[in-house]
């Protein structure tokens, strides 16, 4: 696991956009795991204005989504899809056809799971999956003590993340559903290049378990340190309780330029 210490959130963000330029320059047709939230948005908006500039070409790339809501009706603006697609898929250029997700309306969600998990496997796999870490460790929807062999299913969502979604609910909890459909740890795993992002104090916590914790179900971000290419990016809010901040910042000083991220 690698771990990069940045300033701040944009130049977080400005550093995975170039590590996902660099992919489509090396495979236009990439498919990329994108995560929704607050967190992730620098990166999307570093990205597009990339390809505004004409930087990077992403007109061929592909969008997955990490997971998605059960039961909000189709078009619901906070479902994951048209977060995914108002957020990232129409600011770079693409269009609905890149883009793939899990059906959290469909009447069977169990076959749903199962057929998303099939779709990546045969659209290649993914080659760089985004991810975000809640407050207590979950990445995806992946709560405390998932199993770390999971694969695409549906999960009941903790109290604690329902209150942390609440702020795209109106703030009323009692609109955010109980039920999400997510890549479980195992599919996250096999991504070809997971990249963590973290911002602000309030995850430092969570961002400390992962990077030097024990590798426990109790923290599922944690399995990421079983991936031989996994990057974990932060801020220095986020960084402030890693034991080894000092050392990270040296190693990601000292690495060749022709490594990249």
């Amino acid at each position: 696991m690698e771990v990069v210490i940045v300033p701040d959130a944009k130049a977080g963000g400005e550093l995975i956009a170039e590590a996902i330029g660099a992919l489509l320059s090396r495979k236009p047709d990439a498919l990329l795991g994108v995560a929704t939230g607050s967190t992730p948005l620098p990166i999307y908006q570093a990205l597009a204005a990339k390809v505004r500039s004409g930087a990077v070409d992403a007109s061929r790339a592909r969008i997955c989504q990490l997971d998605e809501y059960v039961g909000l009706p189709a078009g619901h603006p906070e479902s994951y899809r048209s977060v995914v697609l108002r957020e990232v898929v129409e600011p770079l250029g693409l269009s609905e056809a890149s883009f793939m997700g899990p059906d959290g309306s469909a009447e069977d969600v169990q076959a749903a799971c199962l057929a998303y998990d099939k779709a990546l496997a045969e659209a290649g796999g993914v080659d760089l999956q985004l991810l975000g870490i809640g407050t207590d460790g979950h990445i995806g929807f992946n709560e405390p003590c998932s199993s770390l062999a999971s694969r695409t299913r549906i999960k009941t969502l903790t109290e604690q993340t329902r209150i942390d979604n609440a702020r795209f609910f109106d703030d009323d909890i009692t609109q955010v559903p109980h039920h999400v459909i997510t890549q479980g740890i195992g599919t996250i795993l096999e991504s070809r290049h997971p990249i963590l992002l973290a911002t602000g104090e309030g995850k430092a916590d969570a961002v400390a378990q992962t990077v030097e914790g024990p590798v426990a179900s109790v923290v599922p971000a944690s399995a990421l340190q079983l991936h031989p290419h996994a990057t974990v990016v932060v801020d220095e809010a986020a960084a402030s309780k890693l034991k080894l901040a000092d050392y990270f910042r040296a190693t990601y000083a000292a690495k060749p330029a022709w490594q990249g991220l």
